[in-house]
């Protein structure tokens, strides 16, 4: 079983040796989630990279990742158990056929664990020879308020109640991550159990180190400039949706297949539909804005030192 990391440092190191370029803040909270066998709650807008943090740890610690991805009419059947009612059923008619009858026997029999389904939840209860597993549960926001209610137990006290067997309780804690993109908010109850950070969209240099790692096929020019102007669109655009990181690294990647080695403003123009996710927001940068920024880019960027006169 792969250890724990013993310190903030450790746990850089280990997400920088998944090739997740993480800030010091993000290091020290997620060092504490693990040291104190607390939940970790993110926050942040889509695409900044809150679920690869789950995966990372699944990586590199060699855990096993458990993934419950949230959606609005999420119940305990989909999320936690369910029973294998045709195999109920034929459990009853073969005891039928044999004589077995007594009632309370047979609801012993067919409330087994051999008829129960394991959703994500329950797996990431169970123990494993790897160790904890890292249970991922992503985009919380987009549940209803009431499985919201229900998972206080399971990050409170590391159980679940199954009202036919009793109490599923876990002999380790998973690692537990949790993820929002704040379409709306969590109750405090359940943001008490937990450690929070809110994962921001990354500064140009941490933004270009990533792109350098995740596509390294891109030309340093064109990566360069792919991340200036999606800063710029940041900082000075309103737009209904930002891009991410993710939509970045997916520009930079089309632009690379492209064989461009800089930001072109016309290709940049036609391929505004990898970086920007609704019409509106093309339609108020595609153009002479576009080529406006390019310039500017190319204008802010350090220029090289000239050769002196021999």
């Amino acid at each position: 079983m792969i250890p724990l990391p013993a310190t903030i440092d450790d746990t850089l190191a280990l997400m920088d040796q998944a090739g997740y370029v993480a800030d010091r803040s993000l290091a020290t909270v997620l060092h504490l989630a693990l040291k104190m066998k607390r939940p970790l709650f993110l926050e942040g807008e889509a695409g900044v990279g809150k679920t690869e943090i789950a995966k990372v740890l699944s990586t590199t610690l060699g855990r096993d990742l458990i993934r419950l991805q949230c959606y609005e009419g999420l119940d305990v059947s989909s999320a936690v158990y369910e029973w294998n009612y045709p195999a109920q059923m034929v459990e009853i008619r073969v005891a039928e056929a044999a004589g077995d009858t007594e009632h309370s026997e047979l609801s012993k029999s067919i409330f087994d664990e051999r008829f129960l389904i394991k959703r994500p939840v329950l797996q990431a209860l169970e123990p494993s020879l790897s160790g904890a597993p890292v249970f991922l549960i992503d985009e919380l926001d987009r549940a209803d308020e009431a499985f919201e209610a229900f998972l206080l137990e399971v990050l409170a006290d590391n159980q679940v109640t199954i009202p036919e067997l009793g109490t599923v309780k876990a002999t380790e804690p998973p690692i537990v991550i949790i993820t929002s993109n704040r379409t709306r908010e969590i109750h405090d109850a359940l943001k008490r159990r937990c450690l929070y950070h809110w994962v921001d969209y990354p500064d140009a240099e941490r933004e270009l180190e990533i792109v350098r790692r995740k596509v390294p096929g891109a030309a340093e020019r064109l990566a360069a400039e792919v991340v200036a102007f999606v800063q710029k669109l940041r900082a000075d655009e309103d737009l209904f949706k930002q891009p991410g990181v993710a939509e970045t690294l997916d520009w930079a990647t089309a632009l690379s297949e492209l064989n461009e080695i800089a930001l072109d403003p016309d290709m940049a123009s036609d391929t505004l539909g990898v970086l920007l996710k609704y019409q509106d927001d093309i339609e108020r940068v595609r153009g002479s804005k576009v080529r406006q920024m390019v310039e500017d880019i190319r204008k802010d960027a350090p220029q090289p030192r000239s050769m002196p006169a021999v």
